[in-house]
């Protein structure tokens, strides 16, 4: 098996035309692994999130290769993108995208409606994710009874109960203070080491490095640095709620 979920070579996209037009990434090389949390991080405008649309399959590149789970999306159509993102990636966004009328349960469900799954079994696992992400008391919780840090654990159990095979999460702890903001980078981290899956978390937080296996630095649409020289946390206990 790859250790290499998705792999970016010599990527460069250009947003916007004419007078307006903008270099976003300038020829990217990088590789997600299974088993690592992987932070890329830069300033406001520096590319993560374009990066992080591209890996994701959601940007095309300009120029470049973006290879998932071993199929290259050069020449794929929408309808194989879309196949693709179904199959192998799972989002998280800063903003949760919850439904406000349906429950924690319905609204991880979803992510399993768009993959054809339906009825009792879909509804037990999406039930099953929520408990793993340690909101099992809260499955018939709507998102306004809900704070923030439970949302957003809503959205990483939408993000994983397709078993996906990387996890890809912009700015997951920005809208959260520190407890919760931790919280998430644990599930987060054990995501990715218990169950061998790539995560990616975009992020500007320096407060989250230490839960990273190795941190990217871009700026200006470049990667500018690799490391994974970076300060641990002391080993955490399982979050639950």
């Amino acid at each position: 098996m790859n250790d290499y979920v998705v792999e970016a070579k010599s990527v460069e996209k250009t947003l916007g035309r004419g007078a307006g037009e903008v270099q976003a990434l300038r020829g990217i090389d990088l590789a997600l692994r299974r088993g690592e949390l992987t932070l890329l991080m830069g300033p406001s405008g520096s590319g993560k999130t374009t990066l992080l649309l591209v890996l994701g399959c959601m940007l095309t590149p300009s120029s470049g290769s973006v290879t998932v789970c071993g199929t290259p999306i050069a020449d794929a159509d929408k309808e194989a993108l879309a196949r693709i993102r179904r199959e192998h990636i799972g989002f998280v966004f800063q903003s949760y995208h919850l439904f406000p009328t349906l429950t924690a349960t319905q609204n991880v469900q979803l992510a399993l409606d768009i993959r054809g799954e339906h009825g009792r079994r879909a509804a037990q696992k999406s039930q099953e994710a929520l408990a793993m992400v340690g909101l099992e008391q809260k499955v018939n919780s709507l998102p306004g009874g809900l704070s923030g840090g439970e949302q957003q654990r809503v959205a990483i159990a939408r993000a994983l109960v397709a078993n996906p095979s990387v996890v890809l999460a912009d700015e997951p702890t920005g809208a959260l203070d520190g407890k919760n903001g931790q919280s998430i980078m644990r599930i987060l981290a054990d995501t990715a080491h218990d169950r061998e899956r790539a995560v990616l978390v975009v992020t500007h937080d320096p407060r989250v490095v230490p839960y990273a296996d190795r941190i990217v630095e871009i700026e200006d649409g470049l990667i500018v640095q690799e490391r994974t020289d970076r300060p641990r946390m002391p080993t955490a206990v399982p979050f639950r709620a």
